[in-house]
Formats: C-alpha cells, structure tokens, sequence
C-alpha cells in the first residue's frame, strides 16, 4: 500500500540550507570537483555547522514528540553524489535529527524529484532548482539566504512568518500597486473586501501546517507551531486579506500589518525561524536578524516583466 503523506508536512531540504557547506562551496567552485571530493572524504567525520534552514528542521522533527501520530517528514536533497555526501549523512546523525530520506542526485537538478518524495515545501541555496519548482507549481519552494550571525533560538516553539501578497495569496493585488499606485490598491482591496484573493504559491503550505496545527495535543492557541503574517499591507486594505485566511480555514497565530514599516524587528520580536518574502528590499534587512527565504515569481507571472525592468533599470 503507497504511503499516504496527505497529512504530514513533507520538507525537503538542500544540505547547503540544512548545513553550513560555504567553504566546501567555494573549494567546488575555485578548485573543481575533484579538490572537493577529496576535502569531502578527508573531513567526512567532521560535523558540518548548522546551516540557515537548521533550526527550523529541527524544531519541527520535534513536533512529532508532540503530536498522537508522525506528522513532519525531511528529505535531505543534494546535489552531491552518495560518495561526497557521506559527511552529510554524518552531521545529520551527529545532530540527532530524525531524518529517515535522502536524495543525492550526482550532480543533477534536483527539482524533477519533488514529486517522487510528495515534498511540499522545499528550500534550497540554488536559484535555478527554486524557479523551477516555483514555475512548476508543484511544492513552495524559497532560494535561502546566509544565516543571521546573532540567530539564537531560545523558543521551544516552531515560528514560521510570511509575507502575504505574491507569497500566501497571489501577485495580483502587489502587480495593481505596482503599475497603479497606492490609492488604486487600496480602493479596490476595500470594495472587493469581501472577494477572497487567489491562491499564491505558499497557500497550499499554509493550509497544510493549520492542519497540522490541528492534531497538537494543545488546543490551537497554545500550539507549538506559530504562524503569522508580516505584510505591508494596512488599513483600509487588510480586511481582505483576513476574509481571505478565514475562508481557507486557517487559523494564524499573528498577524502585523506594517504599512511600508519594516519588517526586521517585528520578525526578530517574533523570533521567526524561517520568513518568507517576494523582495529583496525586505530580505535585505530581515535576513540579518532571522532566517530568510526568497520566494521568486513565477516565469510567466507579471511581476517577473515589472521585476526585471527594474533590475535592467538598475544596471
């Protein structure tokens, strides 16, 4: 009988955001793959440092000491081939983390492979595996940042935050800002207040990790899992977004809106172990606080056109 993953959060995970690979990195990319096999082999039972994603994973595998049943499953997914990823498999059993699937691809992209482990969010530090994930549609998937220096996460807890438009729901109302202004946004949020927003790529996840809230054995106020919204949203646009939320039967622990404030110090008194935003004048500034992931636009989206003009712009 298939296993039936339809109500376990499955994360899979590149060891370059699980661990701190940056020197093995850079010895790959200056020196060539063999330099790298051979520094891989001679230090394969040194524990790699964990990496931006490695708090987060962490904190959840301990949900399932939590909840009746198994709800939280990672993958390991690597570019690495078996040989060069035994320090990997090493540093996983060093730290105790109770990671049962691995996926060591040779060197291939790892995206194609989303499907055959049921992934529903996935993170990596490589740009191209994330947009194609993104452009497939099939799983949320977030390019990871480096790791704040100061990052010190004293919460028994899981806090995850999200940035909501082009995020949780899509970039339809973020593209009418864009091209239309603040006034146009904010009057047509509030005369279709009452219309939910379309899903974004994350919704499915966020659905999901409700879910999940739901077979805690605390009641849903007093979970171990913390969800919240860090939006640039305000008044008098807000009401749809939390019509929006409460149509889907989601249930958010917090919720900040900022109007244009930033987000770095809401999400550090939050103690986030992963945010994720569309930006990078966000990311910028969170990422060196709390653990940050980018969710790209997908290829065909209109904010992808507006997106590269202005970086063509830029240059």
């Amino acid at each position: 009988m298939p296993l039936d993953l339809s109500e376990i959060l499955v994360v899979g995970v590149s060891s370059r955001s699980l661990f701190n690979l940056e020197q093995e990195n850079e010895i790959y990319a200056q020196q060539g793959i063999s330099a790298y096999r051979q520094y891989q082999q001679q230090h394969e039972n040194d524990p790699l440092q964990p990496g931006t994603a490695f708090h987060l994973v962490e904190r959840l595998l301990h949900l399932n000491k939590d909840a009746k049943k198994r709800i939280v499953e990672v993958v390991v997914m690597s570019r690495n081939s078996p040989e060069t990823g035994v320090r990997v498999m090493n540093s996983v059993r060093h730290f105790g983390l109770d990671i049962t699937r691995m996926a060591f691809s040779g060197g291939e992209p790892l995206s194609p492979y989303i499907d055959a482990y049921d992934v529903d969010l996935f993170l990596s530090k490589d740009l191209k595996d994330v947009q194609a994930v993104i452009d497939s549609g099939r799983s949320a998937a977030a390019f990871i940042y480096d790791p704040p220096e100061d990052f010190n996460p004293k919460d028994n807890r899981v806090k995850i935050a999200f940035d909501a438009d082009a995020v949780i729901v899509s970039g339809e109302s973020e593209h009418r800002y864009k091209t239309e202004g603040m006034d146009a946004f904010h009057k047509y949020e509030s005369e279709h207040e009452d219309e939910p927003l379309a899903e974004g790529p994350f919704a499915k996840l966020l659905i999901k990790l409700s879910k999940i809230q739901e077979q805690l054995p605390t009641s849903i106020e007093l979970s171990p899992l913390r969800l919240a919204i860090v939006t640039a949203r305000n008044a008098p646009s807000h009401m749809r977004l939390i019509k929006t939320i409460r149509r889907w039967g989601v249930y958010v622990d917090e919720i900040y809106f900022l109007g244009g404030l930033p987000k770095d110090k809401v999400l550090k008194a939050f103690g986030a172990h992963i945010f994720f935003d569309d930006q990078e004048i966000h990311l910028s500034d969170s990422s060196r606080v709390v653990p940050s992931g980018k969710v790209p636009y997908a290829q065909d989206s209109p904010l992808q056109v507006i997106q590269m003009k202005t970086s063509s712009a830029g240059h």
